[in-house]
């Protein structure tokens, strides 16, 4: 997904939920904050999203620009609706673990 995908799928996601604040996770997060993400970070046609302020109409969102509608056969990615619960993070910190 490239940044003007990413625009146009947020205000779609806004435009039909009604909300003005979407909340975006996962790896396309990225192109919210940063001008010019590595390559590597672009190839997902998904945007995981959720209205901030109501995020039961995420399913809304997923309904009219999920995976199969009609826009993403038209434009060719989409927004999956989630929630907040979705992003867990971990309960403790392993030591041992390395991040790379």
């Amino acid at each position: 997904m490239r940044r003007h995908e990413f625009d146009h799928v947020i205000a779609a996601a806004a435009d039909v939920s009604g909300e003005r604040e979407i909340v975006v996770i996962g790896s396309q997060a990225i192109l919210g904050s940063v001008a010019d993400p590595p390559e590597r970070m672009l190839f997902s046609m998904e945007a995981d999203v959720y209205p901030r302020n109501d995020p039961r109409k995420a399913e809304e969102i997923e309904g009219s620009l999920g995976e199969g509608p009609m826009f993403q056969s038209t434009y060719g990615y989409y927004a999956q609706g989630v929630g907040p619960e979705t992003v867990v993070g971990p309960t403790e910190l392993n030591p041992r673990r390395r991040l790379v």
